[in-house]
């Protein structure tokens, strides 16, 4: 009884594994290389081409100087921390200055109030 329920489990996996094989050669998906998965329109980011070339050669890519280039450059860009900008920043030479309040001129030392003098007699 032991073999029959092996011997239906192995054909089971025969049939699964030909249906596989018939699904992908219909499909066309066995028959394409490594070089195949490079975009077909060039130019773009060129670190990111360089990046997708080093994974394609695997392990050499470790002593690849052009690889070791393209890691270095792509680590820069992403752990590299953004320019702080202040909220209070002054504004451009560009903006519209016309709802600014204008600038309050500052009070002569005349027009000051003589209860508060500013200076302390010696």
């Amino acid at each position: 009884m032991d073999l029959k329920i092996a011997a239906r489990m192995i054909a089971v996996l025969a049939l699964v594994a030909a249906m596989t094989a018939a699904f992908m050669v219909l499909r066309g998906a066995g028959s394409q290389d490594a070089s195949s998965r490079r975009p077909a329109h060039p130019g773009g980011e060129p670190v990111r081409a360089e990046l997708e070339r080093c994974r394609d050669i695997g392990m050499a890519a470790i002593a690849d100087a052009a690889c070791r280039k393209a890691w270095v450059e792509n680590r820069r860009r992403f752990l590299e921390p953004a320019p702080h900008v202040s909220p209070y920043a002054a504004p451009s030479a560009d903006k519209d200055q016309s709802r600014l309040l204008p600038a309050q001129p500052a009070t002569p030392p005349s027009a000051q109030n003589p209860s508060r003098p500013d200076r302390v007699a010696p």
